[in-house]
């Protein structure tokens, strides 16, 4: 099943981000070479595709997990966890509608 994980930053956490960001891909990389992952990004805290020194206010992640528990797992091991990058972050099941 799909599951939605969304991260939440702590204000100003660009620098942060960035020293954490080659770990958090790497995580994202396995996902996606095991056909697992549907879609990821961040969430711009301006509105451009470069918010510039702005930076980003979360993430979002949608992949596909054996259950809730795997997904959360995964979630609570995510490199922007342990960085601080990440205030909050919760995960839910996804049901993908469109595009067919």
């Amino acid at each position: 099943m799909l599951y939605a994980i969304v991260g939440q930053d702590i204000p100003n956490s660009l620098n942060l981000r960035l020293d954490a960001r080659p770990a958090h891909l790497e995580r994202l990389h396995a996902l996606q070479q095991t056909g697992r992952l549907l879609l990821a990004g961040p969430f711009p805290a301006l509105d451009s595709n470069d918010p510039g020194p702005a930076g980003f206010t979360g993430s979002l992640i949608v992949a596909e997990f054996d259950n809730l528990g795997a997904a959360q797992a995964w979630a609570d091991a995510d490199p922007y966890i342990a960085a601080g990058v990440y205030a909050s972050v919760s995960v839910k099941p996804f049901k993908k509608v469109l595009p067919a």
